[in-house]
């Protein structure tokens, strides 16, 4: 299995697991780390709406959780005909753990629809290296 394949897998299986009860729009989203192992989460929506958490930070914080420390990549699997692509809360939570040159693809529930890099989506980032902090 690719690692697109591996990626879309997770996302379309924690997708379904979504809180959304208020939005209805349900995300997953899967992150390849530097071991290649993979790691989803999902959108968690709460009725004080700035309490959900996106399913980009709930993978990230997955990967963490698991020992990994780098994103490789990264994919985002949201229904509907719009691309969708990270908020910017989650570019930010994104650059933290990749580079600029990481991929982030975005799918539907068809498959992939397209690719990014990090810098294209989050151009001239602030990340750790601007605090001197290896990234």
């Amino acid at each position: 299995m690719s690692p697109i394949d591996a990626l879309f897998s997770a996302a379309l299986a924690v997708q379904a697991r979504a809180h959304a009860p208020y939005s209805g729009f349900r995300v997953g989203a899967a992150v390849l780390d530097e071991t290649g192992a993979v790691h989803a989460g999902c959108n968690v929506e709460n009725a004080a709406y700035p309490v959900g958490t996106c399913a980009e930070a709930g993978a990230i914080a997955a990967m963490v959780a698991g020992g990994g420390r780098r994103i490789a990549a990264i994919l985002v699997l949201g229904d509907g005909e719009a691309l969708v692509t990270p908020c910017g809360a989650c570019r930010q939570r994104i650059r933290e753990f990749a580079a600029p040159d990481a991929p982030v693809h975005v799918a539907g529930p068809e498959g992939l629809r397209r690719s990014f890099t990090l810098d294209a989506l989050l151009p001239v980032s602030f990340g750790p290296d601007n605090l001197g902090v290896g990234a």
